[in-house]
Parts: structure tokens; sequence; C-alpha cells
């Protein structure tokens, strides 16, 4: 592709078409998809539900501007009020700029209580996006490099440690919300602990301070429950949304709750695509057909089958760190980096990711059935074991 700009490893295949949890390439080979976009093909690909409403949609309106109302925004936004037991709703056109939202609603929440300069506590491994803003949010130094100076105003702490927390609690003044994944997708699959989580919440709720978390990745549906957050049994203050929520359709939103609902007002943000109907319909569409499909059921009970597989045939194997993660969002950390194991996966038929450098990435259409979970592992595990039993480089 040598008009494209350089920004990717890409593997040596082009996909023409795909149905279901299957995809085939240009020359016509098949492989079952275990990579779901990154996240993104909730209902997988072309689902027989989906793709009439988004062709009836097509043929009405893509795209008017925010100059007017969109019927359509109001819909999606009552259902995610619904499913989240939050207030109200922005939309954008991806995670990026879902996370960019919530860090400009965090200061401008700071400087409305008079601090000027306010901060937000962020964690070590965390991957909030590639913007300026989000970067500097982010806790990867490789994806970092380069591009300082970056944004300050983010205290960086480690996951799942409270007395790292409630040391910035006595120690930062100016600390207005607090942002985390409830699962670090692009950090290698490391979940939040429900009490940590739990723990956050009472912080943020006696200091005043925001509860700021991001679902992009792990959110509808992909842990069986709406919002991964769900699971310790707390509401935040700030949801930014996006990956599955369009099944494929480019769309962000940024849940909020009553104390952070209103911090925006016309003139402090907006977007020229976000929200606009071809997306919201893909919202409304997703979210519906998910009801009606049962899929957080089918994203819980396919997923601990595909861990329980994924454990029985690495047990006690050397080189398997780990096995984490929830529903339809697992990783398998090796104890060296595993890049070569896209490429190997490929010829194998079995599309996925390596991300964090050791950590294999499953995270598939949430339509997978117990059958393609099982030839994932049919198709991964030899390919692991070969790859753990081969000599350094």
């Amino acid at each position: 592709m040598p008009h494209v700009m350089n920004t990717y490893g890409r593997l040596p295949v082009a996909l023409s078409h795909g149905r279901g949890c299957r995809v085939w390439d240009t020359n016509g080979r098949e492989y079952l998809d275990g990579l779901g976009g990154i996240a993104v093909n909730t209902l997988g690909h072309a689902h027989p539900k989906l793709v009439p409403a988004l062709q009836d949609q097509i043929a009405r309106l893509i795209h008017t501007s925010n100059y007017y109302q969109v019927p359509l925004q109001e819909q999606l936004a009552a259902k995610l009020v619904e499913l989240s037991g939050m207030t109200n709703v922005f939309f954008c056109n991806s995670g990026l700029e879902a996370n960019e939202a919530a860090i400009k609603i965090a200061r401008k929440f700071g400087h409305d209580k008079g601090i000027e300069m306010p901060e937000i506590v962020v964690y070590d491994k965390a991957f909030h996006g590639r913007s300026i803003a989000t970067l500097s949010a982010t806790g990867n130094p490789k994806v970092q490099a380069g591009f300082g100076p970056l944004v300050p105003g983010f205290v960086r702490i480690p996951l799942n440690d409270v007395a790292a927390l409630e040391e910035v609690a006595k120690s930062r003044p100016n600390v207005v919300a607090v942002f985390l994944e409830t699962i670090q997708g692009e950090g290698g699959v490391n979940p939040a602990r429900a009490e940590y989580l739990r723990e956050v919440r009472r912080v943020c709720d006696e200091r005043g301070w925001l509860l700021m978390i991001d679902e992009v990745q792990c959110g509808i549906g992909r842990t069986g429950k709406w919002f991964a957050h769900q699971w310790a049994g707390i509401v935040p203050d700030v949801m930014p949304l996006a990956k599955g929520l369009g099944s494929g359709v480019p769309i962000g939103a940024v849940v909020a709750g009553p104390k952070a609902a209103n911090v925006l007002q016309p003139g402090n943000h907006g977007t020229t695509f976000g929200g606009n109907p071809l997306a919201m319909r893909a919202g409304v569409e997703t979210l519906r057909i998910m009801e009606e499909d049962k899929l957080l059921d089918n994203a819980a009970k396919v997923g601990a089958a595909l861990k329980a597989g994924l454990e029985r045939e690495f047990d006690g194997l050397s080189g398997v760190v780990e096995i984490r993660g929830q529903g339809l969002m697992l990783g398998i950390e090796l104890d060296r980096p595993c890049g070569a194991l896209l490429g190997q996966a490929l010829e194998a038929g079995l599309l996925m990711s390596v991300t964090a450098d050791k950590v294999i990435r499953i995270v598939p259409p949430l339509i997978l059935s117990e059958a393609e979970a099982a030839e994932i592992v049919t198709k991964l595990a030899p390919l692991v074991k070969a790859f753990l039993a081969a000599p350094s480089p």
C-alpha cells in the first residue's frame, strides 16, 4: 500500500467479506474471527437483523449535523441511560473522542469548583487513546515516545492499590477525578478487582471527585453485563463508550450521571460527525438485537467455556504466566514477547491480536458459539505450545 501512511504493522492479507464469526480474504481463504475488529464487531459480520436496518437508514439520512435535532440520538441516549443508571449522553465518533471529552468534563468540573490546575488520577498500563491529551493519560511510555511534551495534570498510580489512591487523596489537593478502565485492554487485559472499584467509588464520594470509568473496550456486554463495572455493583459519574456500540459503524459516547451531566454547556464541546443518524441507528439496533438474542448471557456462557478450554490446554505449561479476563475479553500472558504468533495464527485460520508485547488477546464477536470457542482453542493451543517449546531467537 505505497500511498497509505506506514502507521500499522499489517499482516499480508486483505479481508473481503464475512458472515457471523467467519471472514474470508481476497483469495477465498476462511478465518475464524477471534478479534472482532478489536472488540468492535459485536454482532459479527453481515448480521441478518443489522444489515437491513442500516440499509434502510442509509436510504433515509446518513448525516445532518448537530445544528438540528436528531431523534435517534434521544432514542439511543434513553437506552444507554436505562442500562447504566446514569442520566445524560454526549455522542462522538470513537473511544479516543469519548475519553477526550471525559478529560474535558473533569477539567471544567475542577475549574467550576475554583481549582485552577485540576489533576486527574490515571493508571500504570492504561490506554485511553492517541491524541495528545489521551496519550498523556495513557500509561505506556512506548506509545508516548516521540510526542512530548505531554499534557500535564495527570497523577499516575498502580491499578488495584488502595494505599496508593489514599496517598494521592491526602497529598494532592487539586485532584478532581479518577480515570480508569474496568479491564485494561491494550495494557494486557488487566482487570480492576471488584473490591478495588468499590474503594475507588468510596474515595471519590468522600473527596467530591468524579469517578470516570473507561468502558470503551470492555463495555457493551463483553463481560456478560452491559458494562464491566456493574460486576462491582457501582455506578460511575462519567463513562466513555465506543467500539462495540455500533457493531462496526464508528461511534463514541460519554454517559454521565448527575455530578457531571451538566458540566458541558453549549459552546464548551462539540463534533461535526458525532451522533449522525447512521451511527445512532447502528447503536439503537445493536442494543436491540443484543437484548433480543440474549447476547449478554451468551458472552458469559461462551466466554467461560473458552476460558476453561484454554486453562485445560495450558495447565502447568511452562511459559504461560496467566489466563485472565471475563466473558469474551480474555488475555493469555506469556513469559516472552509473542508477536510472531500473529502471523502463525493467521496461517492456521484464526484472527487474534497480541497486546502489551506478551499477551494474546481474544475479543471475538458476542455471537460466538461454544463450538466456535472450542475451535479457537483447537487452533491456538498447538501454536502456543510450539512457540514456547522453540529455542529463543
